[in-house]
Parts: structure tokens; sequence; C-alpha cells
């Protein structure tokens, strides 16, 4: 058996055709993001092989460069293995973009030491599309869920946690019939550009967070939109993205009071990219 069959674990203590905005809308295209799309096919062989993520030095991004930098400590990270005969999200046969792996297994675990927010578990590891909802400003809720209806949104996997710090994370896996679905319906239109279309709850505006650098922490087969609250703050700060991958929209949210730090987000966001590319 070969290395890829067996599953390549990540050391993750080392790892760390837009619409144009309708008239009045204040939003502008994000000149600055860089899209990522690889044709690289994984080649899967028999029932239950695992495909490992890969691997990335600390080094390969900057800012993360030290054991002191603030990274958090994940298990190893391995990708669920595929129903037999089923090809991966970018495989050529597979041109949906279709994850054929349990949702639920590819939501990113918890870090040592982080308590788990059970509230986000649902029932049988399906959130009702409400309490995602419940992320967002109530003026704009009820439009973003008929958004999400209408592009046949199918179920959500979540999972949150908050660490010692008090550092409150959310990962949101929606998940749609097709890749066109999730970049034409919901990304491009909505969160593609200086500043998402639905803004969180509590929240002042956002601002594109270019603290993560695009070319290195890239993953292939996702684009990523990835936001930071604008000074001036209220108690607590909040840091978003959102990941198209194949018929995942994936959105990844960290806030705590005073400062919710760069690092942690970048290193849940990049590793949780992986986990879908």
């Amino acid at each position: 058996m070969t290395e890829q069959q067996q599953g390549l674990a990540v050391d993750t203590t080392r790892d760390p055709a837009q619409q144009p905005p309708a008239p009045g809308d204040r939003r502008v295209p994000r000149g600055a993001l860089r899209w990522t799309a690889a044709a690289v096919v994984f080649a899967l062989a028999g029932a239950g092989t695992a495909y490992g993520i890969s691997r990335m030095e600390r080094t390969d991004v900057p800012g993360l460069a030290t054991t002191s930098d603030g990274r958090w400590d994940y298990p190893p990270l391995t990708k669920p293995p595929l129903p037999s005969g089923s090809p991966g999200p970018r495989a050529e046969s597979n041109p949906a973009g279709t994850h054929h792996a349990d949702l639920r297994a590819l939501l990113l675990p918890l870090p040592q030491g982080a308590q788990e927010d059970e509230a986000l578990r649902g029932t049988d590891g399906w959130l009702p599309t409400g309490e995602f909802l419940k992320e967002y400003a109530q003026e704009g809720r009820e439009a973003f869920g008929q958004q999400l209806t209408d592009s046949g949104l199918r179920h959500i996997a979540a999972r949150g946690w908050t660490t010692g710090d008090g550092t409150r994370t959310r990962i949101y896996l929606l998940h749609f019939d097709s890749s066109a679905v999730v970049e034409t319906s919901l990304f491009l239109p909505y969160f593609s550009y200086e500043e998402p279309a639905h803004p969180l709850r509590g929240t002042g505006r956002a601002e594109p967070d270019a603290s993560l650098p695009e070319e290195k922490a890239a993953v292939p087969g996702v684009q990523r939109s990835v936001y930071d609250e604008s000074a001036p703050r209220g108690a607590e700060h909040d840091r978003q993205a959102y990941l198209a991958a194949g018929d995942v929209l994936a959105v990844v949210l960290q806030s705590r009071k005073g400062t919710a730090h760069a690092v942690p987000f970048q290193q849940t966001v990049v590793l949780q990219s992986r986990l879908l590319g």
C-alpha cells in the first residue's frame, strides 16, 4: 500500500463571472482576491481508502515561523475514506465537485484543550439552517435564508469550540448540489467583494484581511475570501472566512473579547481548506 493510500497525516504543530454590484451597492469587487484551482487528480483505489493532506512547513506562511506564534495544537489530520468507486471533489470524473465523503467527517477537529460547543452538533450531526442564520444580523437574516433555500441547500454540518483565552470558533459546512451552484449563486455574488453582503450579528463593517498570503496558503480547488472587522470595534473582535470548495460553502468564524488573534484564525482557515480541497 502506498503512502497516499494509507493517508499522509499532517504535523499540525508545524502547520499553520463576478456579478456587478447593484446600483448603490457600496461593495466593490475584490481586485486583490486571487482564486486558485487545480487540475490535480487524486487516484484513489479500493473501498475505505483514506487520502491524506499534504504537508506544509511552518515557515511556508510568513508570521507562522516560530514556536511561540500562538498556533493551536490540532491532532494529526487525515481525510476520511471515500466510498468505493467514488472520485474526490477535484477529480476530472467529478465535474460537479461532489464531496462523496461524509461531510461531518470533513469538519476540522478541536485543537488541544478546547471546549466544544455542543449546541452546534445539531441532530445526528446536522444543524438546522435557522441556527446557522443566527450568526448574522437580524435585518438580513430572512433574505440570506431565502438565498440558501433558492440555491438548494441540502444540509449543514457544524462544529464550534472555545479555547482557554476565550476565542470562540465556529465552522459551518453548507452542502449544495454542485460546485456551479456554490460559486455562481453564493460565493461570487455575496462573498467575493470588499465587504461581505451579509454582516455578522453585533459587528460593524468588515474589510478584506490581507494578513493571510494567498500564494503561500492557497489550497488547490478552494476559493477563499477572508475578512477582518474594521476598527473601531465593539467589545468583541470578529474574523470571518468563506471557502468555496466544490459543492460545499464553508464558513469559518472566530470571535474574542479585545483582539481575535490572526495566527490561530489563519491556521484554522488553512487546515479546514485542506480537508475540503
